[in-house]
């Protein structure tokens, strides 16, 4: 038997990147997928691609009502989530704290940290009621750096490690995992069309220069398929690195 076989993974930001890449790697694994994405075009093209072991579900992340409906849509064709994979997430213009509008702040938090817990919080009665089950956070080296990413994207990430820690530790008796990685610099389109705040890319640019060797997708997918696996069936309120040591120096 392959290491997922007769499991239902809930993937976010499955459309493209690492959730794309997330999405292929447990499918492969024998999971059926739920290919979760607020480009219906995106997860439809990423389901299509795995074939009938994936179902492309469209929602932002950042709506409760649009999450509800996720999860129940989930439940309704399979009956269960086995592994969750919070892995939607949109970039900042790397503004420094004086200069980041409202705006965006409001923005990017939406998506990466209350999206998160909303997707987080809609799964939780689901594993709770079936006895168990495992979560893995895409964070950042944002979520543990001050210097990888613009204001409101460093926040929200280290929002994201805090909230993984807390559900680890909460619901460790009820077996359930929740992990996350820190995935360094990434092939992927995240920060297409930021638009980067030039004194903020200017100001970070020694440290992001630091993670200078770029990762593949399947790199970062590759963990997290270890974290829900049994193999890490011990791990639990882990915050991994994946980066190619760029949090060591």
């Amino acid at each position: 038997m392959s290491a997922f076989d007769n499991k239902i993974c809930l993937i976010t930001g499955a459309g493209s990147g690492i959730g794309r890449a997330m999405a292929v790697g447990f499918a492969k694994a024998g999971a059926r997928v739920v290919v979760c994405d607020v480009n219906e075009e995106r997860a439809r093209r990423t389901a299509a691609d795995i074939g009938a072991a994936a179902l492309a579900v469209t929602a932002d992340i950042g709506d409760e009502a649009a999450v509800t409906a996720l999860v129940g849509t989930a439940i309704d064709a399979y009956g269960r989530i086995d592994v969750l994979c919070n892995n939607a997430g949109i970039m900042d213009t790397m503004a420094l704290p004086a200069d980041i509008t409202l705006a965006e702040w409001e923005r990017v938090l939406r998506v990466n940290l209350t999206g998160t817990f909303l997707v987080t919080h809609a799964v939780l009665p689901h594993l709770l009621r079936q006895g168990g089950g495992a979560i893995v956070n895409t964070a950042s080296e944002a979520g543990i750096r001050g210097g990888a990413a613009g204001a409101a994207y460093t926040a929200s990430k280290h929002g994201v490690v805090g909230l993984t820690k807390s559900v680890a530790w909460a619901h460790a008796k009820d077996g359930i995992r929740c992990n996350a990685i820190l995935p360094g610099p990434t092939m992927t389109g995240i920060a297409d069309g930021a638009g980067f705040d030039p004194a903020g890319a200017a100001r970070l640019g020694p440290v992001l220069a630091l993670g200078e060797r770029l990762a593949q997708p399947e790199q970062m997918a590759d963990a997290a398929l270890f974290l829900a696996s049994d193999a890490a069936s011990f791990i639990n309120g882990a915050i991994v690195p994946v980066d190619g040591g760029w949090s060591a120096a």
